[in-house]
């Protein structure tokens, strides 16, 4: 059966904790060439493909410290370019016997690159053909190459860092002191699409227009002609846009089902029904299971245990409705209608920044919380996972529902994490304290859209504290609960800022909440960015 990899070239990224390694692979995919993240613990012999080309990220650490992470050796011995960023340019210079030393001061900061012209005729290197005499690039290191390894030459250098760029006398190895991948070096993508498109030669063939046929086409294959498929859905971007595409692949064998855990925006479950069966067309049953979610919830304050009740609890809800499924259609084909399969799959609408985070490595990163799409299941779990959006970004995936025809409102919306507003409120999860949020949460998004703000977010909500306040209303002291407001700007949530509101914006979402949520008296904005916060509080 087909993979992903056997249908678009793939530029491997080893990550070796770099807070930038996700955007490695963006701008490979921004060049339309498939990239994919994987730890710099893989080891060779476990890959299951062989990609084009490797790129060795940047990292926190030294790589002549005891505890420094370092490559499999084999992967020198696939044939294949490679080239290391920052720390990746000293574990290849390492590797082949070069030297790496501290720097007499740590470089961060802005330097002025300058190829270097090579052999009679004055070349430059092809990593930095046509790009200029000199150009501006982006350096964050505490360490540099201090030797140059044997049957390695110099192809670029800055004032401070004389080996900043270097290549293999023979062999498609380079590497650069600098971080091409950051809009700080202006010319970094195109240094990025001259390795990947030039010397690895791969097919400019990732475009969401290949990828849907033939993610249909996998799906089917999976599948098979029988196979039955049942799928989370909450009426955020992802499960519509999962849904959309599994309607697509197999028609009526897919349904679609929503359950109401308890913790839902105000009024989602009515909103998704209408917008799920009459935009999409697609097959939805709505459960209400929010008794049974509360009860479980119930005292829990730990985050990571919230995650796990909704996750496993989702799990054991989808498997009763696929029996009962199965049951309905063994009725029906025993009174003559045609047989549909057996419910084998779950569908669930899974991004690749959910596997990024959820990835921990021995040393260079950890990971920062259990997503519930691909953390909080059950082990024993009777139903595979089906997840046809693993490999994509965020915009990836919107672009993808455009394709699909989905409605913009919807294609637009903004995210809704799995375990909803549970991880929204921070402490003990109550009806009570779930219907003030739901307000107030449904006061900021609908002044946001009156103020024409929605799509210059890429997600807002409000977040119940487990604090009380001292106010004042109507001449009398109150002590009541604190709202705290969040909006960021982001293009794939791996790293976000903080949206700059107009103030009379916020002035109006403060004074409706404190006076038409009852129980809250303060409302506070948060103005941190990720790194070092998250999106979500919790």
């Amino acid at each position: 059966m087909a993979d992903i990899h056997d249908q678009f070239d793939t530029v491997l990224i080893l990550d070796f904790g770099s807070q930038y390694s996700h955007l490695i692979t963006r701008r490979c995919r921004e060049l339309n060439v498939y990239a994919e993240l994987m730890p710099c613990t893989t080891k060779i012999k476990d890959l299951t493909f062989k990609p084009k080309g490797i790129i060795l990220s940047g990292s926190p650490y030294s790589v002549y410290d005891d505890d420094a992470p370092h490559v499999d050796p084999e992967v020198y011995n696939l044939g294949i370019p490679i080239m290391g960023i920052c720390y990746g340019l000293q574990e290849i210079a390492l590797n082949h016997k070069g030297t790496v030393s501290q720097c007499d001061h740590r470089e961060y900061g802005f330097a002025s690159l300058e190829p270097t012209k090579q052999g009679p005729d004055g070349k430059v290197d092809a990593l930095f053909d046509g790009l200029g005499d000199e150009f501006q690039v982006w350096m964050s290191h505490g360490d540099q190459l201090s030797t140059l390894p044997p049957s390695f030459h110099v192809i670029g250098k800055t004032d401070t860092a004389p080996f900043a760029a270097i290549a293999h006398d023979s062999k498609p190895l380079y590497g650069i002191q600098f971080h091409a991948e950051v809009t700080h070096s202006p010319l970094g993508k195109e240094i990025i699409g001259r390795f990947v498109l030039k010397i690895c030669a791969c097919q400019k063939n990732w475009t969401m227009e290949e990828f849907i046929g033939k993610e249909i086409k996998r799906i089917r294959d999976i599948c098979g002609e029988k196979g039955r498929v049942i799928g989370a859905v909450s009426g955020g971007v992802d499960s519509t846009v999962a849904a959309k595409l599994m309607h697509e692949a197999i028609g009526d064998r897919f349904q679609a089902i929503m359950v109401d855990n308890g913790v839902l925006r105000l009024n989602e479950a009515a909103q998704v029904n209408e917008m799920l069966r009459k935009d999409l067309g697609v097959n939805l049953t709505i459960v209400d299971a929010s008794e049974l979610f509360l009860s479980r919830l119930a005292g829990v304050e730990d985050p990571e245990q919230k995650r796990k009740i909704i996750g496993n609890t989702f799990i054991n809800i989808f498997e009763e409705e696929a029996t009962k499924i199965e049951k309905l259609a063994e009725e029906e084909e025993k009174k003559g209608a045609a047989a549909k399969g057996r419910v084998e799959w779950l569908l669930q609408g899974t991004l690749y920044p959910d596997v990024i985070e959820s990835i921990s490595f021995k040393g260079p990163s950890a990971t920062i919380k259990t997503h519930h799409n691909v953390g909080g299941l059950l082990k024993d779990m009777k139903l595979k996972l089906i997840e046809p959006l693993r490999e994509l970004f965020k915009d990836e995936v919107r672009a993808l529902g455009r394709l699909l025809s989905i409605p913009a409102p919807l294609v637009q919306r903004h995210p809704f994490p799995g375990p909803g507003l549970a991880i929204r409120i921070l402490g003990p999860v109550t009806r009570e304290q779930v219907k003030i949020l739901q307000l107030a949460d449904k006061i900021f998004i609908d002044e946001i859209r009156n103020a024409g703000l929605y799509d210059q977010i890429a997600q807002a909500f409000a977040v119940l504290l487990p604090v009380r306040a001292v106010g004042v209303m109507g001449d009398k002291r109150t002590y009541e609960q604190v709202i705290a407001l969040r909006a960021v700007e982001s293009q794939d949530f791996m790293t976000a800022d903080w949206y700059v509101f107009p103030p009379e914006v916020l002035r109006r979402v403060s004074s409706r909440i404190t006076n038409e949520v009852a129980g809250i008296n303060r409302v506070t904005y948060d103005i941190s960015s990720k790194p070092p916060a998250t999106v979500e509080w919790l």
